[in-house]
């Protein structure tokens, strides 16, 4: 079996982890399944948001503003502006044409619709042959534990814009949420599992704290490659080097491999090549920046070309 015909699941956060699974949906189509991270979901305005969803559901359905590197293009700002004129909180944006992801969504889960069910229906809508499941159907928030206060993901990473040092993250669900039934299916079926190069910290590490995900994957035979978020032992987009740096961790490769602890193969840019060496598992180097549609492409055939060495 090559890897163009593995069933493949991708565990994804927002930008970055969109990005390849972009490139994995158009070599596989219907034999991808991205688990996505909804520690950021959060409830605003009376309407419950979910970024890193609507970030995969926009990128697979060519909807995604590209320049922006969030939300949705030919956006406009109205909603927003007479928010501020009304002395509304304006720090989370919310443009006209996402706003109508966010109404939806809200109101199809108050009618008892789960999370799963309704992400699948937009996809569907979309023309999006992968499957994008929610890593849970329950309430879960990632926690960030500064010097002198706990705050929600969005208020540290929006409101502050990452600013505060990173002593802890903490997970916490209410109501005790667990892994769907969809999301541990297909980890079961899985010929293959992908990391995505999404911040370990901050979009993967809320999905392997799902009770259920982690030992599914204990359980998986499958083999597990991650594509490391770092180039240079920097951070293309977002705070994961700051985070690594307060919370005493090398910035390199070998650190991302020690942090997961259960991957069977490490993809490395080429700038960390030197790297190599010290990481202990099988490793593959190429490019891993995606600036456009054609390297997510590329990028995502250099992963199912490794997992084919892997497999044989």
């Amino acid at each position: 079996m090559s890897g163009a015909d593995l069933n493949v699941v991708a565990l994804c956060g927002g930008v970055g982890g969109a990005k390849l699974a972009y490139g994995l949906n158009r070599l596989l189509g219907a034999r991808l399944a991205v688990i996505v991270n909804t520690g950021d979901d959060f409830e605003h305005l009376g309407l419950t948001i979910s970024p890193d969803i609507d970030t995969v559901v926009y990128t697979l359905g060519e909807l995604a503003d590209e320049e922006r590197g969030w939300g949705r293009a030919g956006e406009s700002w109205n909603f927003m502006e007479a928010l501020g004129g009304l002395k509304g909180e304006t720090w989370f944006r919310l443009g006209d044409r996402d706003l109508a992801m966010h109404v939806l969504r809200s109101r199809a889960l108050s009618a008892g619709v789960t999370l799963t069910d309704f992400t699948g229906r937009i996809a569907s809508h979309l023309g999006i042959e992968a499957s994008i499941l929610p890593m849970t159907d329950d309430p879960f928030a990632t926690i960030v534990v500064t010097a002198d206060q706990k705050l929600a993901f969005q208020r540290y990473f929006v409101e502050l814009q990452a600013r505060p040092e990173v002593r802890k993250i903490e997970f916490q669900s209410p109501s005790g949420g667990t892994a769907t039934g969809a999301a541990l299916r297909a980890i079961g079926a899985a010929d293959a599992i992908i990391v995505c190069p999404s911040n370990p910290y901050l979009s993967i590490d809320p999905i392997l704290a799902v009770p259920g995900i982690r030992a599914a994957l204990d359980a998986a035979k499958a083999p597990i490659v991650a594509i490391s978020p770092l180039v240079g032992g920097r951070a293309i987009k977002g705070p994961t080097a700051k985070i690594m740096n307060e919370l005493g961790v090398a910035t390199n490769c070998a650190s991302i491999v020690t942090h997961y602890g259960f991957l069977d193969g490490l993809v490395m840019d080429r700038e960390d090549q030197a790297d190599a060496d010290a990481i202990g598992i099988p490793v593959h180097v190429t490019n891993t920046i995606m600036r456009s549609k054609d390297e997510r492409v590329q990028l995502a055939r250099e992963c199912l070309r490794f997992l084919d060495r892997l497999n044989s």
